[in-house]
């Protein structure tokens, strides 16, 4: 390849969309784009970060797709680069629980155009939303109730919601939370069976807090083995091979068995398996 022309890294208006649930999805608090966003990058995952930055919210993020929609590289490059910009803290494959009458797994790519550790990753996938990692003096501090309603938007954006509607509707979050801990019920029961358009998304959500509020228990000290029963519906994937495992198990985004070996060397205390075939 003679040349790379970075210019040429802007996505068709016809890139294809992921099925309704699927594809790309945009991490909160991300830093502006610049000419030097990706000036860190190897001059491959650089093309490539700016082609996916540019995707709409929802795009098809597989490797197949990338490759046929961009003019400079096959396959197997864009799933190297795609590994590239994982361990760099831009890229995270989930899988997650889609609630409904029947169970099944959806599957997102988070894209952040700011690197990201692996420690803010696990908190952001554990249903938090950590606070901007370079703030200043004027950021807000906001609560915890706050913050799970300003991601809404990030999980389905038919229920995004503005400042005034997050700080409104901040006191009944603030009640299901202490009721129910558990971030990931709150935010399950909120945005499962949407209606395929939410005219309102302050008043369905204050509709949803108001009656699916979770009743007042009478807790008791569990044993440590009911401590953990509950199980997980969200899980990370490592974004080459696609095997499932908790954030801190694959640390840049890869499993044991395609990190780099000099990847593996740093972190050699994650889980030794065999790479599992793709479908």
């Amino acid at each position: 390849m003679a040349t790379e022309d970075l210019s040429s890294a802007l996505p068709s208006p016809a890139h294809p969309m992921a099925a309704p649930g699927y594809g790309k999805r945009g991490a909160p608090d991300q830093h502006p784009l610049r000419r030097d966003t990706f000036a860190h990058l190897p001059l491959r995952a650089r093309y490539l970060a700016g082609f996916i930055d540019a995707l709409p919210e929802h795009a098809a993020m597989d490797a197949k797709t990338l490759a046929k929609e961009q003019p400079l590289y096959g396959q197997a490059a864009v799933r190297s680069a795609l590994n590239e910009l994982s361990i760099a803290g831009h890229l995270r494959r989930v899988r997650r629980v889609a609630a409904g009458d029947v169970t099944r797994w959806v599957f997102h790519t988070y894209w952040s155009r700011t690197a990201r550790s692996d420690e803010w990753w696990t908190r952001f996938l554990d249903g938090d939303v950590p606070e901007p990692e370079t703030s200043t003096p004027q950021s807000p501090t906001h609560s915890d109730a706050y913050r799970r309603l300003a991601q809404l938007g990030l999980r389905d954006p038919r229920l995004t919601l503005s400042a005034a509607d997050c700080a409104t509707l901040e006191p009944l979050v603030a009640e299901w939370l202490a009721r129910e801990p558990d971030g990931q019920v709150l935010t399950q029961a909120l945005t499962s069976g949407l209606p395929p358009v939410v005219h309102s998304p302050r008043a369905f959500v204050a509709r949803r807090l108001s009656d699916k509020l979770p009743p007042e228990r009478v807790r008791t000290q569990p044993a440590p083995a009911q401590a953990l029963a509950p199980g997980r519906r969200t899980l990370m994937e490592c974004t080459d091979c696609g095997r499932p495992g908790r954030p801190e198990a694959l640390p840049g985004g890869l499993c044991h068995s395609c990190r780099p070996p000099e990847e593996t060397k740093a972190h050699p205390d994650s889980a030794n398996s065999r790479r599992p075939a793709r479908t």
